[in-house]
């Protein structure tokens, strides 16, 4: 339990747990990578890289570690309760800002990297109508198990990359992945939700700050023995950017902040 701790706290003093769910218990410290000569295939080796270690991860130990934080389950130790609430609250607002609104029932949504479930499956009880993705295919299996066992109908959970995904919905959500992209990759990413999404984009990412930076500095000191993934951080002005020239505008933000777990949260809609 010593060493699960001090793996989970080098990822999560800066994001989310998953940051899914992103989540996934991030050392920080680099691997090894091939060295390439030429800028453009070094810069696509990097992505493919990333992506096969996430997908590995959160079908392997990564999913049967988050599998517990994203759930009752009291076997986890205080950091990854801490974690738990932590997404706990960011999942929370936003259902609070959709109740608020009042009129989600009948709605497409498109959850990106939609983990077990934690939002997909609340807005599908809400009266959504829920596409619903994951890298893992671990993950979004047991969202499938959980939805299913509750009954639930109007959601539709499958495997892809977020690059893949594809469709109109109404909303688009992507929660606590960001974490994941190369820092060259966000205006991209974000750029592609929004291509999916008539009215709303909701996304969380782990901001980039002087503050946030040197806790990440720290937790690189500590790997832990069970390197995973990568962490990002990123700057909250290079995401607006990207969200304005998409054509939306920020409408709504929030800040999540517990001892492990630091998440920014913008609603944006289209203008």
């Amino acid at each position: 339990k010593n060493t699960d701790a001090t793996t989970m706290r080098s990822f999560s003093i800066v994001a989310v747990a998953a940051l899914a769910l992103a989540p996934s218990t991030l050392a920080f410290s680099p691997a090894p990578r091939s060295v390439v000569t030429t800028p453009k295939t070094t810069t696509a080796l990097f992505v493919v890289d990333d992506k096969a270690e996430v997908r590995e991860y959160f079908n392997n130990e990564g999913f049967n570690r988050w599998n517990k934080i994203y759930s009752e389950s009291d076997e986890v130790n205080n950091v990854q309760l801490d974690i738990r609430d932590g997404h706990g609250q960011t999942i929370q607002k936003i259902l609070n800002w959709v109740e608020d609104d009042g009129n989600i029932k009948g709605k497409t949504v498109c959850d990106c990297g939609c983990g077990v479930g934690s939002l997909a499956i609340p807005l599908a009880q809400m009266g959504a109508k829920i596409s619903a993705s994951d890298i893992s295919d671990a993950m979004s299996k047991e969202a499938a198990a959980r939805a299913k066992s509750m009954g639930i109908r109007n959601a539709k959970f499958y495997t892809s990359d977020l690059e893949s995904v594809k469709g109109k919905y109404n909303t688009v959500t992507c929660v606590d992945v960001a974490i994941h992209y190369p820092t060259d990759k966000m205006a991209e990413m974000v750029g592609h939700l929004c291509s999916l999404a008539d009215e709303r984009v909701l996304i969380s990412f782990a901001p980039k700050t002087w503050y946030y930076s040197g806790l990440k500095k720290i937790g690189e000191l500590f790997p832990g023995p069970s390197k995973t993934t990568r962490a990002y951080l990123h700057e909250e002005k290079v995401v607006r950017e990207a969200l304005q020239k998409a054509g939306f505008e920020v409408a709504r933000e929030e800040m999540t902040g517990t001892s492990f777990y630091f998440s920014r949260l913008l609603e944006a809609k289209r203008v």
